[in-house]
């Protein structure tokens, strides 16, 4: 099985910056597109920012030009970088993968949340 472990949430204050972290572990061959999902209380989930293997990025038209995303193939470790968050950032973050094995179709995993809080 895949496990996908996000960690770096936490309370910031307005202004302030996180860097989250998500790392992938367990049998599996590779992990194409590597993703940062949020969820605030009563909100859908909501794509935040994504990478393909090969290094193309997308962000939300909410975090461009304040987020980052990159990736460490080696470890396969996918990271946020959050700088000027806002309230509005406060929610769930949710880390998911595209991942790649030779005895099953590519799946999609998702890791369990780590909770992002913004203070004003």
């Amino acid at each position: 099985q895949v496990q996908l472990v996000e960690s770096g949430g936490g309370l910031v204050q307005v202004g302030g910056s996180l860097r989250l972290s998500c790392a992938a572990s367990g049998r599996f061959s590779s992990i194409n597109t590597m993703n940062w999902y949020r969820q605030a209380p009563g909100n859908q989930r909501e794509l935040v920012a994504g990478l393909t293997r090969d290094g193309t990025p997308n962000y939300a038209d909410s975090v461009k030009g304040r987020f980052t995303i990159s990736r460490d193939n080696a470890k396969n470790t996918v990271y946020l970088q959050m700088n000027s968050l806002k309230p509005e950032d406060t929610a769930v973050y949710y880390c998911n993968a595209d991942v790649r094995s030779p005895w099953r179709p590519t799946t999609n995993f998702w890791g369990q949340g780590t909770q992002v809080t913004v203070s004003s």
